[in-house]
């Protein structure tokens, strides 16, 4: 599949035609790097030897309406920018043709943002709803319920919450030809001084945090689930040898595979993955409840509209204690951890998006993955929820990651689709960790858009290195602790989202398509007025 890829080495521009690398040549932050490096060992170590005193009930108890409010707001705030008069200003030159195939932009940006957490969470979440029905539920029916709260975790929301971060920076980088760093998205608001100072510097800390432990926790699940693929297959019991095995044999994939570059690497990835996961789709969809899971999709879109609004607004304040437990394990767990990956989805998201309009992205980025969402939790859950409701126990088989192999036993080929899955879930693994490593290179290299392959290795090395400490460290609860630093990661990066949000709204103020568009209308309403002048001049002569 043919792209229009920069070679490495050369320089990309804005419209302005200034060179997005012509800031200098690339150089490490050793400040930004040698602060996250730190940092993150000190609370890893923490994390595994002080789980109880590194606790997040405060965040969830006293900020969580914060993060209610601000992802709906996101979902409001995206959509306003598509459909507004900014909806088609360029993320680049005027006339700048999509850098990939619309195809591969959507391969990639969904393999990155969300395609292990639909390998694992894909029987998980709806089963759980399923058979724990949220709070005030009530009589409704229990399907639905579970459908419409998983769709409203994994659709609008949260790529609501991507389109944000990575518009800002695309624009900001693209068009504005500034850096590509979420501190340069910042220089409308805070100036260009303070964006390239230790304010600056603070944000992509925080990014460059949020990142190493989203990625790091991420590889930490995927490996937990390839375990469970070979205990079910092979009967191999994965203890913490096999696991850290997993993690290391993961790791030096996606390394190799970041250093390749974008087109390479990841591109080639994503359409892999892509083919793959579609063929386990439509095996389950033609070999498990066909007609429920085709009679699933209305229902749940139907229950997800009808429930949205109590969701949307649904805090702790609004029920019981049960009410405030069962959010902490959900929904503002949920928007906590799409915050915290925001940085790494958003920036990835720029990276891939160049030449798109600020219509196409926002579009393309929410609906089309938010779509595949729906088809893909329909056939999952719709099957786990068949399953269980007859009788089959998945639930009881094993932990959560081993849920999606129990479901598949139940169908033929099981040893071949559990193989798949496995494959499914690493190579999903590797294109979004590879994505992760290229853009902590970028933010700890000043914003180039071509990080040396030493820092994509620190990076890709670290991040694996943090998994396989909190593995060996404490297991599943390890795990859950290393989930608690991306929530208090994402406490202060809600916060610098909401400041893109108003930081970008500025900027495209003063766009020049927004001024050309502006002369235009004034020049119009001078000739109008010129016109009405001269038929009252008219009249008056012949008066």
């Amino acid at each position: 599949m043919s792209t229009k890829e920069t070679p490495r080495g050369e320089a990309d521009t804005g419209d302005d035609g200034v060179s997005l690398e012509a800031h200098g040549p690339v150089s490490t932050d050793q400040v930004v790097l040698g602060t996250v490096a730190v940092i993150a060992v000190g609370l890893v170590l923490w994390g595994s030897f002080g789980t109880e005193s590194l606790g997040t009930d405060w965040v969830v108890a006293d900020f969580g309406w914060l993060f209610v409010l601000a992802a709906t707001g996101f979902v409001l705030f995206s959509f306003w920018l598509a459909f507004s008069r900014y909806g088609r200003i360029p993320l680049g030159q005027d006339g700048e043709k999509p850098e990939f195939r619309t195809i591969s932009w959507i391969a990639m940006m969904f393999s990155a943002g969300m395609g292990i957490g639909l390998m694992f969470y894909g029987v998980v979440e709806p089963l759980s709803h399923f058979t724990a029905p949220p709070p005030g539920s009530g009589d409704a029916d229990p399907a639905a319920i579970a459908m419409a709260t998983t769709l409203f975790h994994w659709t609008l929301h949260p790529w609501a919450m991507y389109a944000v971060v990575g518009l800002a920076i695309a624009y900001s980088t693209y068009r504005r030809g500034r850096r590509q760093l979420i501190s340069s998205a910042f220089t409308p608001l805070i100036g260009e001084r303070r964006a390239n100072s230790s304010g600056g510097r603070a944000i992509d800390i925080l990014a460059l945090f949020a990142t190493l432990f989203g990625s790091a926790a991420s590889l930490g699940l995927g490996a937990l689930q390839i375990g469970a693929g070979l205990n079910e297959v092979g009967g191999i019991e994965a203890g913490d040898v096999i696991l850290v095995l997993i993690i290391v044999v993961l790791t030096v994939a996606f390394v190799a595979s970041a250093v390749s570059g974008v087109a390479k690497g990841i591109q080639w990835l994503s359409n892999t993955n892509m083919v793959l996961a579609i063929v386990l789709a439509f095996f389950v969809f033609v070999v498990g409840p066909t007609v429920l899971i085709l009679n699933l999709v209305p229902t749940a879109v139907g229950s997800y509209i009808s429930e949205l609004p109590s969701m949307s607004a649904r805090t702790a304040a609004s029920g019981d204690p049960a009410t405030a437990e069962w959010l902490a394990g959900w929904t503002i767990f949920y928007w906590a951890w799409w915050v915290s990956w925001t940085p790494f989805v958003g920036m990835f998201i720029a990276r891939i998006s160049r030449g798109r309009t600020i219509r196409q992205f926002v579009l393309g980025v929410i609906a089309i993955p938010s779509t595949v969402s729906l088809v893909w939790f329909a056939i999952f859950g719709g099957a786990a929820i068949n399953e269980q409701a007859n009788g089959t126990d998945i639930v009881g088989q094993g932990g959560v990651e081993a849920q999606l192999f129990g479901l598949l036993d139940e169908f033929p080929l099981a040893t071949a689709t559990s193989v798949l899955v496995m494959i499914l879930v690493g190579i999903f693994f590797v294109s979004g960790a590879d994505a992760a490593s290229m853009v902590m290179g970028t933010l700890s290299q000043r914003g180039t858009q071509h990080p040396t392959r030493t820092v994509v290795i620190f990076w890709g090395v670290l991040m694996g290195a943090v998994a396989a400490v909190m593995l060996l460290l404490g297991g599943t609860e390890a795990l859950s602790g290393l989930q608690t630093l991306t929530i208090l990661a994402a406490f202060p990066f809600a916060l610098v989202m909401v400041g893109l949000c108003v930081s970008l709204a500025k900027d495209l103020k003063t766009d020049p398509m927004m001024q050309r568009d502006e002369g235009i209308l004034h020049r119009a309403h001078e000739a109008v007025v010129d016109t009405q002048r001269a038929r009252q001049r008219g009249r008056g002569d012949s008066g």
